[in-house]
């Protein structure tokens, strides 16, 4: 079967190269069977691709070392799970596996299109098929390819064990982290290459974003809920305390993120305004080539990172070429289209909808400049002077908490400021109620003792948003019930499903509020040191003023039986009371494994509720040489004792995020569709309303 996946990766390559061509010439010709020879080739290459895919999956399963790939990021005592994962466990698998999802999605989109928008067709097919013959390229002639041998000294070998997965990648949120993220990556593509077929077709009407609306919200599904799933995997994994690092490859999945959600919201302008035409084209440019860059910088080898799957620089060359020539490609064709680019209207007032969206658009693509300058100067630095100086949380927090605290503000005013012009009377409508309780939340929150200014400021303008959203839904449950008789439960569920863009937009606004709400918490979290012995007892205040009692058990030390190549265990036990009411057993842990030099890993406990976190690092052993060589369990520890108020409210705000997200992206069935009679453009999405 590896042999048969080698075999098909190849044979993908001129599959690709003859849907490309025959792309671009059907659309130019108008040749109907030059399209349909295009579009089959779409279904050929991601059978070719799956095949590719499903080969070095039983490399793994085989415990074939004998292929470069393999020997690398496997060995015969790992878990049957982590080698099915394996396809994506580092850069050659992981460029596979992102071009088989493309093939994925290109195929749903040739089907889902067989009967209806021929004019974009033959040029999506064409964009697709580039992207795809890239991907394979890289593959096959940039040293990256899944099925290389292993070579030493220039002779074929076959070790009797591989290398291993690195021990931190073995976590469940790992293995269903970059996929998700590379879900998002590559449904982005659809909308992409529409935008390009009406480039290229002159169609440059709403009918490509309308035909794009549930890719996008797909794109962005996928990318909200995997950078949260990398962000819990680091809060488990890398027993540091944190969840957010602005690591360079954190960085990497938060622009295309950052530029998808300001093109959410700036389409509404031209479905409903026919303004922005040529910012949206741009947009959707800048969102893909970004959600390239993302997998150029995570596997180029340019940056440290402990998310970075890559080995070498030679692919980076490649990436950067593609994304150059893409660039401009796309804009020779904006500039050429601009006479039908043209804005039907103009902004007619600063407060109106149209400005919030653009003011949204201009903050998200502020806190994306400030992310990609952030990220790179380091590579600058050194590029132009030889020196690497590092950027780290300190510039990005000075400089995207004010953004963040603006587009929190614009997630409330966005939704019920008017279009075109905001009167007086709508102004005292929508906001007097919620500007009230924004002011009363900050006395109150400031007479219970909250005083820093970002934590006060963000919980009071959290209270302003979800006070207009609950207005908001309250207004219409009350309407619908009054007007069709029905209880407020089933008018409520009604007026979700009559409208699901709108409501499921201000469902996901919540969830974002959840998580904004969740980050000014950290503003208050507590750091705690303690040397203790077996049977010492401490003592931890929470900022809520719960004192966490925490008597150490001792110390148990194993040595390693080969299991995930370890060496040696050391579990520390923990009992644990709240204001005297036990909360059980935590256990913490130092493991040292033989494949990942002699730095051991840190294991850490995590106790949850709605108000706080009690997190537990086992920071250092005081003697693990002795205690291994005298095989003794009573070893003192240096242990660290985090309260870290409100995180969980970042997985429920996820969570929210995913439900609103669905909601939006479930298609309307009320009487206007089933009579076939289209219904307006309604003003909202998973951005604002």
């Amino acid at each position: 079967m590896t042999l048969l996946g080698e075999f098909a990766l190849w044979i993908a390559l001129p599959v690709t190269a003859w849907g490309m061509i025959l792309g671009y010439v059907g659309g130019r010709t108008q040749r109907g069977d030059l399209v349909l020879s295009a579009e089959r080739s779409i279904y050929a290459s991601f059978g070719l691709l799956t095949i590719a895919s499903i080969g070095v999956t039983a490399a793994f399963l085989n415990d074939r070392f004998d292929y470069w790939y393999v020997s690398n990021y496997s060995n015969a005592n790992l878990e049957f799970f982590y080698k099915v994962t394996g396809l994506w466990a580092g850069q050659r698998g992981s460029l596979l596996f992102w071009a088989t999802l493309l093939g994925f999605f290109a195929v749903i989109c040739a089907l889902t299109n067989r009967q209806k928008n021929r004019e974009f067709m033959p040029y999506v097919v064409g964009v697709l098929q580039t992207i795809l013959f890239f991907f394979v390229v890289v593959l096959l002639f940039a040293n990256v390819n899944p099925f290389e041998r292993l070579v030493v000294n220039g002779m074929p070998m076959t070790p009797a064990d591989g290398r291993g997965l690195n021990p931190q990648l073995q976590s469940y949120w790992m293995t269903i982290h970059p996929p998700t993220l590379y879900l998002g990556f590559t449904s982005f593509s659809i909308p992409f290459a529409f935008a390009v077929a009406a480039l290229l077709n002159g169609r440059l009407d709403a009918r490509w974003i309308q035909l794009t609306r549930r890719w996008i919200l797909t794109s962005w599904f996928f990318l909200s809920v995997g950078i949260v799933m990398g962000m819990r995997w680091a809060y488990e994994e890398l027993g540091w305390g944190g969840y957010w690092f602005w690591d360079p490859v954190e960085n990497a999945s938060l622009l295309p993120w950052l530029t998808a959600t300001a093109f959410l919201h700036s389409i509404q302008i031209q479905e409903n305004r026919g303004m922005l035409k040529v910012w949206n084209m741009s947009l959707v440019l800048m969102t893909f080539l970004l959600t390239v860059f993302a997998t150029f910088l995570t596997r180029s080898g340019l940056i440290e990172s402990v998310h970075s799957f890559a080995q070498n620089l030679a692919i980076a060359y490649i990436f950067l070429g593609f994304m150059a020539a893409v660039l401009a490609i796309c804009t020779v064709l904006i500039v050429y289209r601009l006479p039908q680019l043209r804005s039907e209207n103009q902004i007619e007032s600063f407060l109106s909808r149209e400005s919030a969206f653009l003011f949204n658009n201009l903050m998200l693509l502020g806190a994306a400049f400030t992310v990609m300058w952030g990220t790179m100067f380091p590579l600058i630095s050194e590029a132009v002077t030889g020196q690497q100086i590092s950027v780290g949380p300190p510039f990005f927090n000075r400089v995207n908490l004010p953004i963040g605290l603006i587009l929190l503000a614009l997630v409330g005013i966005g939704p019920v400021i008017a279009w075109r012009r905001a009167t007086k009377k709508n102004l005292q409508k929508n906001f007097q109620i919620p500007v009230g309780v924004m002011i009363g939340t900050g006395v109150v929150l400031w007479i219970l003792g909250a005083r820093h200014p970002l934590a006060l400021v963000t919980w009071s303008l959290s209270a302003f948003v979800l006070t207009i959203i609950t207005t908001e839904f309250y207004k219409g449950t009350r309407a619908r019930a009054r007007i069709e008789g029905e209880g407020y439960a089933l008018a409520f569920i009604h007026l979700i499903t009559r409208n699901r863009r709108r409501w499921g937009g201000y469902i996901v606004h919540i969830g974002f509020v959840s998580l904004c709400v969740a980050f000014a918490g950290a503003a208050y979290n507590t750091d705690a040191r303690f040397n203790v012995q077996p049977g010492d007892r401490v003592e931890v205040t929470s900022p809520y003023g719960h004192t966490y009692e925490l008597t150490y058990d001792g110390l148990s030390i194993s040595r390693g039986m080969g299991q995930r190549n370890l060496i040696w265990q050391a579990i520390a036990t923990v009992s644990v009371s709240r204001n005297g009411k036990p909360l059980g057993i935590m256990t913490t842990e130092k493991r040292q494994y033989t494949n990942r030099g002699t730095q051991p890993m840190t294991e850490v406990a995590i106790n949850s509720n709605l108000q706080e976190d009690l997190y537990l690092i086992l920071s250092a052993l005081n003697d693990i040489q002795g205690a291994l060589a005298a095989d003794s369990d009573a070893q003192g520890i240096d242990l660290q004792v985090l309260v870290k108020p409100l995180v969980i409210w970042i997985w429920i705000g996820c969570l929210l995020l995913a439900i609103g997200t669905i909601i939006a992206l479930w298609p309307n069935v009320d009487r206007r569709r089933s009579s076939g009679v289209e219904p307006a453009v309604e003003p909202a999405l998973a951005g604002a309303d």
